[in-house]
């Protein structure tokens, strides 16, 4: 099957499995997939154009809503935070895009910057790998009785219960624990991320999900849910900034294959709603661990072919 916004020729097939497999491994921890998509486009399939940011962009829109889905029933998912990454990444998910039509056209740089990108992803989760070796530190709570009640509240029904939301904090329990983070530190670093996340065309959740493993010390098991619906909206922007821009760079396919896009979807729907429904059963240390091995393989790939 030709795909003519893409310039490439493959099985109709191949796109849903492929984004199936990868899905169901990656949502495990908040994360699309779209970043391990990205690499299999332009190296498996061919697809180098700027449109392959966008198209990846689709993928999202249709794969995500499954997995949100599944958190949300099962409760684990933190409202507030996933609010403040969306009013966050959503502006710098615009300004990514007009970077990648404008300065990162050609195939070369955008590898360059591909490997760039996936280089730190891999490296934020080896790195988290290694320092979960040691014993668990506690949240990052106050330590003091005073702090440590202004954090806690009653229980609510679900796994997730907030507990205070304003403008310079958030707090919340999760299976008896508490966690607080600034909220102003939240707002800034899905700005920055969703830059990046615009010009990959992954939307940021993969890059802004090890973050807040690593650096707020938050569970895997509430980041999930709020990483990947606040990829899901900046995506639905990121589309539609796209499509909007794409008159002004005639000679550039800019706006999505829409069939491609779809197709990738799909596939990422199922493997979605199924790692979703299995995280709890799953080592996140063996997921994590195989994801940063093949990520950074395929940055020192993009690197060498960007260099020589």
């Amino acid at each position: 099957m030709y795909f003519p916004a893409a310039g490439i020729e493959v099985n109709p097939l191949v796109p849903p499995l492929v984004a199936l497999v990868i899905s169901f491994v990656t949502s495990m921890g908040g994360v699309s997939g779209a970043f391990l998509l990205l690499p299999f486009q332009m190296s498996v399939l061919g697809y180098v154009n700027p449109s392959v940011s966008s198209t990846n962009q689709l993928y999202n829109i249709v794969a995500i809503p499954s997995g949100v889905w599944r958190f949300v029933r099962e409760g684990r998912m933190v409202w507030p935070l996933t609010w403040v990454v969306v009013l966050g990444t959503l502006p710098g998910v615009l300004i990514g895009a007009v970077v990648r039509v404008t300065w990162l056209p050609d195939p070369g740089s955008f590898k360059a910057f591909a490997a760039f990108v996936l280089l730190y992803v891999g490296g934020r989760m080896a790195w988290d790998l290694w320092k979960r070796k040691a014993p668990a530190k506690p949240a990052p709570t106050a330590q003091d009785p005073k702090a440590k009640a202004d954090c806690q509240g009653p229980k609510g029904a679900g796994l997730v219960h907030v507990t205070a939301f304003t403008l310079s904090r958030l707090a919340y329990e999760f299976q008896g624990e508490s966690y607080c983070v600034k909220t102003t530190g939240i707002f800034g670093l899905s700005f920055l991320v969703g830059i990046v996340g615009g010009i990959y065309g992954i939307g940021g959740g993969a890059i802004i999900a090890p973050f807040f493993v690593a650096f707020y010390g938050l569970p895997v098991h509430t980041v999930a849910g709020a990483a990947l619906m606040g990829t899901f909206v900046t995506s639905v922007a990121g589309v539609a900034f796209y499509q909007a821009i794409a008159p002004f760079y005639p000679n550039l396919s800019v706006a999505p294959d829409y069939t491609l896009g779809v197709l990738f979807g799909l596939g990422g729907m199922c493997g979605m709603y199924l790692g979703a429904r299995c995280q709890k059963h799953v080592p996140a240390k063996l997921i994590k661990g195989m994801l940063a091995v093949l990520i950074v393989l395929l940055a020192l790939r993009y690197l060498k072919e960007a260099l020589f």
